[in-house]
């Protein structure tokens, strides 16, 4: 795992207040951070079902949801936190009613990822998604208590 501070240097000073948290197990972001953490604020940057190869899982929407909580979750715990923490969660569906449809499994992926300690969350029907594979990403943010700063 990588923590930068603001300017994208190491985080070493315990006066700093914010810090980028990118784990080793998620790709490489490019132009963003997987995690930023400010205080006991850790705001969770958009998850797809992008694999640690940078690939769009297979599968269709129901895989696609599961990697992407997994790394919602992996982003979250990487800054100290559980999925308990989580607060609100935005889902940004590119195909609402197959989200529907599916709404059964779905859930039951977020139960067996995260637990029964639901966040306030918003589901948000897209257009498309950065990557055209992509059918589903996650944004989140948690308050993750009593969290040191690097």
């Amino acid at each position: 795992m990588t923590s930068e501070s603001p300017d994208g240097s190491n985080c070493s000073n315990s006066s700093a207040r914010i810090e980028r948290i990118n784990p080793d197990t998620l790709p490489r972001p490019s132009g963003f951070a997987h995690a930023v953490v400010a205080g006991e604020l850790v705001f969770l940057a958009g998850q797809t079902g992008m694999d640690a190869t940078g690939g769009i899982v297979q599968g269709g929407l129901l895989p696609q949801f599961e990697q992407a909580l997994s790394n919602l979750l992996a982003a979250l715990a990487a800054a100290g936190g559980r999925p308990e923490h989580l607060t609100k969660v935005t889902i940004y569906i590119v195909n609402v009613p197959a989200y529907r449809e599916m709404a059964r499994e779905i859930g039951a992926v977020w139960r067996r990822l995260a637990g029964r300690d639901y966040p306030a969350a918003a589901g948000i029907g897209v257009a498309r998604l950065w990557d055209d594979e992509a059918l589903v990403e996650i944004d989140g943010i948690a308050v993750v208590p009593a969290r040191k700063s690097v």
